[in-house]
């Protein structure tokens, strides 16, 4: 039995084996995910602003660089792969096109107060997001069977995780107020609920319609989420669904382990 590799934090991208690259086993569906993923991830200095911004105490703007970097860097070697699989994929072309036409208003704004409302309502949106990267690469790791994704899907997942904790344990060192359970599943399930929006459905457009062909395949929001969706669905299976689950729920105050819990995880997998 092989044992799991143990991923250590502080990767470079050097560190992963980049020679083992199988074109063979790259599923075009694949190649698509991750086109997807590497401009969403990519985009991190946006959200380093904004959260800077959020949290003006200066002491925690470098764990924000920090992590800024940690995600700017899956998107360079999400990309990196993507280009190996894809040699008509270019991560740079591809983004600079992402950026043009993805620019929401509190990116650009100079406001300090959260869209959520407040810094812990930040906070609890942050480690929803994080649960869901943390369980998407590692489903990712384990539907394929190509050496080098499996590998940097795993740095990744970890990475994810760390995050998690990073904003749970942020969200618990902050001076204002708790927030009402009710305002917590709420902040939770509109962040989750933004999946759909543009920032995803547009990532996905630019990564998989070269700029050739725009006014032939025109960007239109629902078409492109929905491909998208349908085909990052297949990398799932019960057990990413519970630890999303169980993820989410610590964030937001309540039991992982209860049966509320578990009763809503099975429902989503069976909708899934």
């Amino acid at each position: 039995m092989t044992a799991e590799p143990v991923y250590r934090q502080g990767w470079r991208p050097d560190d992963i084996a980049w020679d083992k690259f199988d074109a063979s086993r790259c599923a075009p569906w694949l190649v698509e995910v991750i086109k997807s993923a590497a401009l969403v991830e990519y985009n991190a200095p946006d959200y380093v602003g904004y959260l800077k911004r959020v949290f003006p105490d200066p002491e925690f703007h470098p764990v924000i660089e920090q992590w800024g970097r940690e995600e700017r860097q899956h998107g360079r070697v999400l990309g990196r792969w993507a280009e190996l699989a894809d040699p008509s994929f270019q991560l740079e072309v591809a983004f600079a096109r992402f950026r043009a036409g993805y620019r929401p208003a509190h990116f650009a704004s100079q406001e300090e107060t959260s869209v959520r409302g407040s810094r812990r309502g930040e906070m609890i949106a942050r480690c929803v997001v994080e649960s869901g990267t943390s369980s998407y690469y590692t489903a990712i790791k384990e539907a394929t069977n190509e050496p080098v994704l499996k590998d940097i899907a795993g740095h990744i997942a970890a990475d994810e995780y760390r995050h998690y904790k990073l904003f749970y344990e942020t969200l618990h060192t902050q001076d204002e107020p708790d927030l009402p359970f009710w305002k917590k599943l709420f902040i939770a399930a509109g962040r989750i609920s933004e999946s759909e929006d543009d920032e995803i459905a547009f990532a996905h457009y630019c990564a998989i319609v070269p700029a050739h062909m725009t006014a032939t395949h025109p960007y239109v929001r629902s078409v492109y989420s929905r491909r998208l969706t349908a085909i990052s669905l297949q990398v799932y299976r019960r057990r990413h669904i519970d630890k999303l689950a169980r993820m989410v729920a610590k964030a937001i105050g309540t039991n992982p382990q209860g049966w509320i819990v578990k009763l809503a995880s099975a429902a989503v997998w069976r909708m899934l």
